[in-house]
């Protein structure tokens, strides 16, 4: 897996078509907090937009709320709202685009296109992530160039970034493979194996840091946010169980070669890098939506189920990530998918993401202790399904 803490910083470089600064955000003072929670309801695929604010409940740590708004939005549109009147639902859009890949993909292009013919409007911002640099492209942007430009730009930039950042992950797979068809002797395969093996872990390392940073930045914009983070799967040339079984076998009086393959096993095993209950509501917190597009799509010739004359096997490695961003997915509301098709994926995800439910309510006997408040959307229909985010920090 290639590093993503590269990717989650803060120090923005512009994207051609924009060359503005981010605005400084302005701190209000309230009197009172009103929490919003944008939920999205759905009947199968399709999304329920003839609810009112007699279907919805809230809880706040188990403890039923009093809602104060409900407002229907499409895109950016408030296409009806009921409640007080006295919210002004922020429903400007900032989406990212987050790229982890080992190789280009040809099919996103299908996904960009559709991005910028069906679903940036005026108004909207967007940032892209790719595996060497991050982009910012300003709303005024959208109007210097016409949006089928705009997307091959993109295109470009991203094949191009990402050929160059994962120049250095191909070429440690290739050495970690060629590792062990040398003439050298057992213990020095092993020890050169497990040198490729840990940088590889090396370059797929996550920051936590980085990413509760990120979180914090985009909950300083104002508006929706949305995040579509396009993961390659990543397969690695792996010592196959056999053999290092015969490699036990005939070193049984060899307790440093013994050692060294008990510590490929421990090197095998995989565990999330990262605390994703922190970082998981890190982005609820900053009500962010991650969509979360794992691409089973891998390089030619690294299918799984191969074999290779090395005595390795290509093992899927991408659990860890899988498991941990599919929760923080989950967390925010948004959605995990898996396909070989980043276009239907992406399609898929921004569908469901593009319309939904702003509810807004204000905490029994809030207090400002910084603890997390879990909250629970729930329907008086129960045939429905529902996504919201997990809940908030009382800061």
């Amino acid at each position: 897996m290639r590093k993503i803490s590269n990717k989650f910083i803060l120090a923005v470089s512009f994207f051609a078509l924009a060359s503005v600064l981010f605005p400084q955000q302005e701190a209000h003072d309230v009197s009172v907090v009103n929490i919003e929670i944008p939920v999205r309801v759905f009947k199968g695929d399709m999304f329920v937009d003839n609810l009112t604010i007699d279907d919805f409940e809230v809880y706040e740590d188990g403890v039923l709320q009093k809602i104060e708004g409900v407002y229907l939005v499409k895109k950016t549109s408030v296409e009806r709202e009921e409640g007080k009147g006295k919210l002004v639902p922020k429903v400007s859009r900032c989406f990212v685009l987050l790229f982890e890949f080992t190789e280009y993909l040809p099919e996103i292009e299908g996904a960009m296109d559709y991005f910028f013919d069906r679903v940036i409007l005026p108004g909207d911002s967007l940032i892209v992530i790719t595996p060497v640099k991050t982009y910012n492209l300003r709303a005024q942007a959208l109007e210097l160039k016409p949006k089928n430009e705009a997307a091959k730009q993109l295109m470009e930039i991203v094949r191009r970034d990402a050929t160059i950042g994962g120049a250095e992950y191909k070429s440690t797979l290739q050495e970690l493979e060629e590792s062990l068809l040398g003439s050298q002797d057992l213990d020095e395969k092993i020890l050169n194996y497990s040198h490729y093996l840990k940088k590889l872990e090396n370059l797929r390392s996550v920051d936590e840091k980085k990413m509760l940073e990120f979180a914090d930045y985009l909950k300083g914009k104002e508006g929706q946010k949305y995040v579509f983070f396009f993961y390659q799967k990543e397969v690695i040339p792996q010592i196959s169980a056999s053999t290092l079984n015969e490699w036990i076998g005939l070193n049984q009086d060899r307790q440093d070669i013994l050692q060294n393959i008990s510590d490929l096993f421990q090197l095998f095993r995989r565990d999330i890098p990262f605390n994703v209950n922190l970082v998981k509501r890190a982005y609820a917190d900053s009500s962010i939506s991650i969509h979360f597009l794992f691409l089973t799509k891998t390089l030619p010739g690294m299918a799984i189920t191969s074999t290779r004359p090395s005595g390795m096997r290509m093992q899927e490695q991408s659990e860890d990530i899988f498991s941990a961003f599919s929760e923080i997915a989950q967390a925010t509301g948004g959605l995990s998918a898996s396909s070989a098709d980043a276009s239907s994926a992406f399609r898929r995800a921004v569908d469901a993401a593009e319309n939904y439910y702003l509810i807004y309510y204000e905490p029994k006997n809030y207090k400002k202790d910084g603890k997390f408040r879990k909250i629970e959307v729930r329907l008086k229909n129960k045939g429905y399904r529902i996504s919201h985010r997990l809940g908030y920090f009382a800061d």
